[in-house]
């Protein structure tokens, strides 16, 4: 079963359940999920991890809007975004720590050979590849820039 068919089997049983957010937020994901398919010239069928990264990008969405919402004082805001967060981060895969990051942005420089800035680039790509969507980018910018000035 792939990870679209799996959601769209908890969207119904979230249904039954009338669990009002869960059911609410994958809709929301299967929409978003829907739109990706269709993006471009022509329709195509999203594999796992392109659903994946549908489901990483909304959760970033929902983390963002929830930040917001708190600084503006609007708890009730904040905590619904909070709510759809967490049933979209059942889908994701754990996140990685940072000292297996750390690790994983040294080894990329290795890798690439790299010696400095001017190579962040590189080092970002075999890294990115490495983590697979277990961290947000940021993170991993991070970790390669303290890699590369280390």
């Amino acid at each position: 079963m792939s990870l679209k068919e799996t959601i769209q089997a908890d969207l119904t049983t979230a249904i039954r359940e009338r669990d009002q957010v869960r059911a609410g937020t994958l809709r929301l994901a299967l929409s978003a999920i829907t739109n990706a398919e269709v993006a471009g010239k022509e329709h195509r069928d999203l594999t796992d991890d392109d659903v994946l990264g549908v489901i990483a990008k909304e959760a970033k969405k929902r983390n963002e809007s929830a930040s917001v919402y708190a600084d503006a004082g609007r708890s009730e805001l904040a905590e619904r975004e909070r709510a759809e967060l967490a049933v979209l981060e059942t889908y994701l895969p754990a996140q990685l720590e940072d000292a297996e990051l750390d690790a994983i942005a040294a080894e990329a420089k290795a890798e690439v050979g790299a010696t400095g800035m001017g190579q962040m680039g590189q080092v970002m790509k075999a890294a990115q590849a490495k983590v697979a969507g277990r961290a947000e980018g940021g993170r991993v910018a991070a970790a390669v820039k303290k890699a590369l000035a280390g």
